[in-house]
């Protein structure tokens, strides 16, 4: 009959750490998620930035070692993040595919100029930056024109912060309600144990003794949970990608690994923690007080 009672004992034990392990892994599920999308939306944000194209125009007798030769200027600028020489030639060549017909055949000559698209680097694109550019370039003997949407790059910026603002916002909400969550699933869990808690402070253990094994098990399932919610969070971005991808040209491994280890890190953390202070607490309490 004993060993009977030890026995079911054991397996509710056993699911309690189950449920507690699925539970944060959950959450931690969450929390990855909410990383992703603030790590998305950081490398879209900067994505977009550094396509924004600045329009150099230049004089239609321009020689090409010239043109070359202020293309490489240009991209000593620490603002610049790459530079693109557009011939005549190549111009005609995208123009025609954009009519769909060959505009050239029709004029009898090529009314376009050799150009040199400039792309910026994100902490570099906006109005002040770009225009500091354009005043720059306009004073060049070879440049006739420096051209880029002006409204598009405020709008944008604007944009940009609002969502980021949004998100940051959104991130800390969920972060509060996972650490919630997380340290409730764990105080139930040790509610369960509060018995096992109180009969070994009965005969003598101490209290760091009697923490011990709980602050073991508290690691291992803070383990146990990160790894779980980091195949989940693995999985979501794979289909991701299989829908959008797109997606491909923001991936950065580095970035993802230390998202995956802080995941594992925050489960050992906060479950480390919400069980020390959930084991002490029973520890303080009288017996009588471990039956309400």
């Amino acid at each position: 009959m004993q060993e009977f009672e030890e026995s079911n004992v054991s397996r509710k034990t056993k699911r309690v750490y189950i449920t507690t392990v699925i539970s944060i892994a959950m959450v931690l599920l969450m929390v990855g998620l909410a990383g992703l999308i603030v790590l998305h939306a950081r490398k879209l944000s900067d994505y977009v930035k550094e396509n924004i194209v600045v329009n150099v125009y230049l004089n239609e007798d321009a020689k090409e070692v010239d043109i070359l030769a202020l293309q490489k200027e240009i991209e000593k600028n620490p603002a610049v993040k790459s530079t693109v020489y557009v011939s005549k030639e190549l111009a005609a060549e995208n123009l025609s595919k954009d009519l769909g017909e060959d505009f050239i055949k029709f004029l009898g000559y090529n009314p376009l100029l050799y150009s040199i698209d400039v792309y910026m680097k994100a902490d570099y694109a906006d109005n002040a930056n770009i225009d500091r550019i354009i005043k720059d370039l306009s004073g060049k003997a070879l440049v006739k024109e420096v051209k880029y949407q002006q409204s598009l790059v405020d709008s944008m910026n604007r944009n940009i912060q609002t969502i980021s603002l949004i998100i940051l916002c959104f991130g800390g909400l969920l972060l509060f309600i996972a650490l919630a969550l997380i340290n409730n699933t764990i105080r139930l869990a040790i509610y369960s144990q509060r018995f096992i808690i109180k009969s070994m402070q009965l005969v003598g253990a101490t209290k760091n003794f009697i923490r011990k094994p709980f602050l073991g098990m508290a690691i291992l399932h803070g383990v146990l949970a990160g790894l779980l919610a980091t195949l989940m969070v693995m999985g979501v971005l794979y289909l991701a990608r299989q829908e959008i991808p797109e997606l491909v040209v923001l991936q950065d491994y580095t970035e993802f690994g230390i998202l995956f280890i802080g995941m594992i890190l925050l489960g050992i953390v906060i479950s480390v923690f919400s069980t020390y202070f959930a084991v002490t607490r029973y520890l303080r309490l009288k017996i009588d007080a471990l039956y309400v």
